[in-house]
């Protein structure tokens, strides 16, 4: 079976990148990464000790940045003379040593940011250096093969260390530590080796740069949002990658004729005069998917809502009535649910547990069949999904692993009015809760009156069927109560003034 042709599209701006997978003339996947928020995390430095304080049993160290940063005695990297157990995918633990005993000031090192620098506080660091592919986490400075813990399963666990130590002993030129990652439990042995090629290079060029460089100076860069598109997302069903900056189309280009070959030729410079974007409706796209509700062609919808605990994705049937009687309408629209659910999981990166509710199908054939497609639809994401089946209560439980943060948190906060809770007091009840912080107040204080200050639902509600209410209010306490509309306040805002 030959996979589906996929096109990816990257727009690229000073404050931006934005990615989109499209197949099937439809965006599958959206990536976006934005230049204030990437990070150092992952970059690797060549730095000079500043200070070692035996007492807090960390140093400072100078890497080039405004703050120095911080190295604890528990991030130091030794050589163990005890080896690591083979199934541990941990780096090994430093000995038990005093930092003043292991590193000295005016030291060179290289290190590696663990933790970006917060307010007053400078990068935290480590001498464990790793390096993340797409399949693999090389440990240049170790000789072990670790399996990630979240691979379950001894006999495959085993297979995989096999396979990689026959890969390692075909080309043992380098460092044989590398941790292999839960994507690679599918993975084929030219992948692992291309990741094992390109993870030594990397490390190669970075050897070859800290031996250039004299501290501070940073040696290697995490990969950009578009870098890492051509190492994971580029495959054989790719027909091409677009980019719309000439001079960031160079150093793509650049990039993969030296570590990824096979993907030059795909790489084509968008020349067209409308926006990138738009060739595909992508920014419609990204509108859609940041809503609840997901129309399907039929006439049936999707309501897709997200917490923090789950997501959730009810199936209605809408105004689908064609087909010959209701249980074939809600086969049908349960049917057509399946393909719109597992794109619309891919393109808002959806992770962690996912309730389906299917419109309730009583024929079980039926239900085996929407939750066969469901799985066929599925299996064409990159990313890990379990399928539980329909539960006792007819609902299908399925997780998905979380691989970044999804569109939504990306894109959206919480609303300042509602907090996140997608609905707003009515105008009653607001006014209601004036009404008694009045009458607190005037328990309180003495004031010649009291003004209401709130939205203009409000302040109407007072002047028409709250009016009476209002008035009993001021004779009870005594004094006047004055209106005033402010357009500023939404309808949950309010002000009552004391004059």
């Amino acid at each position: 079976m030959n996979p589906t042709p996929e096109d990816i599209l990257i727009n690229i701006t000073p404050q931006e990148t934005r990615v989109a997978l499209v197949a099937h003339a439809a965006v599958q996947e959206l990536h976006i990464e934005r230049s204030l928020e990437r990070g150092l995390v992952g970059n690797i430095y060549l730095g000079k000790v500043v200070r070692v304080l035996p007492g807090m049993q960390s140093a400072f160290i100078d890497i080039g940045l405004e703050r120095t940063a911080f190295l604890h005695v528990a991030d130091l990297w030794q050589r163990q003379a005890i080896p690591v157990a083979a199934d541990s995918s941990d780096a090994p633990s430093p000995a038990a040593q005093p930092i003043e005993k292991l590193i000295y000031e005016g030291q060179t090192l290289m290190v590696q940011v663990l933790k970006d620098p917060i307010n007053t506080k400078g990068a935290r660091l480590t001498t464990q250096i790793s390096l993340a592919g797409r399949m693999l986490v090389h440990l240049p400075q170790d000789d072990h093969i670790g399996i990630s813990q979240k691979i379950e399963g001894a006999e495959l666990r085993q297979t995989l260390r096999e396979r990689m130590a026959a890969l390692l002993a075909v080309e043992p030129g380098g460092s044989q530590g590398f941790i292999v990652r839960t994507n690679a439990e599918d993975a084929s042995d030219e992948e692992l080796a291309e990741d094992i090629a390109y993870l030594r290079k990397t490390w190669r060029a970075i050897q070859q740069r800290a031996h250039e460089s004299g501290p501070p100076a940073l040696i290697y860069q995490e990969l950009s949002l578009a870098q890492r598109v051509l190492r994971d997302l580029v495959s054989d069903a790719t027909r091409a990658v677009q980019i719309d900056s000439r001079e960031n189309y160079e150093l793509l280009r650049a990039f993969a004729a030296e570590y990824m070959p096979r993907v030059v030729d795909r790489l084509q410079l968008y020349r067209g005069e409308r926006p990138l974007f738009e060739t595909a409706n992508v920014d419609e796209e990204i509108e859609r998917a940041l809503g609840r509700r997901v129309d399907l062609k039929s006439g049936g919808y999707l309501i897709i809502d997200q917490t923090e605990a789950m997501t959730t994705i009810d199936v209605n049937t809408g105004g689908f009535v064609g087909a010959r009687n209701f249980d074939d309408t809600i086969y049908r629209t349960n049917l057509e649910a399946t393909q719109a659910i597992a794109r619309q999981l891919r393109l808002r990166n959806l992770g962690g547990i996912i309730i389906i509710d299917f419109i309730d199908m009583h024929n079980p054939q039926h239900r085996a069949t929407v939750l066969d497609e469901l799985r066929r639809a599925l299996s064409r994401d990159k990313v890990k999904v379990t399928i539980s089946g329909f539960s006792q209560l007819g609902l299908v439980e399925l997780t998905r692993k979380r691989t970044r943060d999804s569109l939504a948190h990306m894109l959206l906060e919480p609303c300042p009015t509602c907090g996140g809770l997608g609905q707003v007091k009515t105008a009653r009840t607001v006014a209601y809760d004036i009404l008694r912080e009045i009458l607190r107040e005037a328990k309180q204080f003495n004031p010649r009156e009291f003004r209401i200050v709130a939205s203009a639902d409000v302040i109407d509600l007072f002047l028409e069927e709250e009016s009476q209410h209002l008035a009993s209010l001021s004779d009870f306490i005594g004094k006047p109560i004055s209106l005033q509309v402010e357009p500023a306040f939404s309808q949950q805002q309010y002000d009552i003034v004391l004059t």
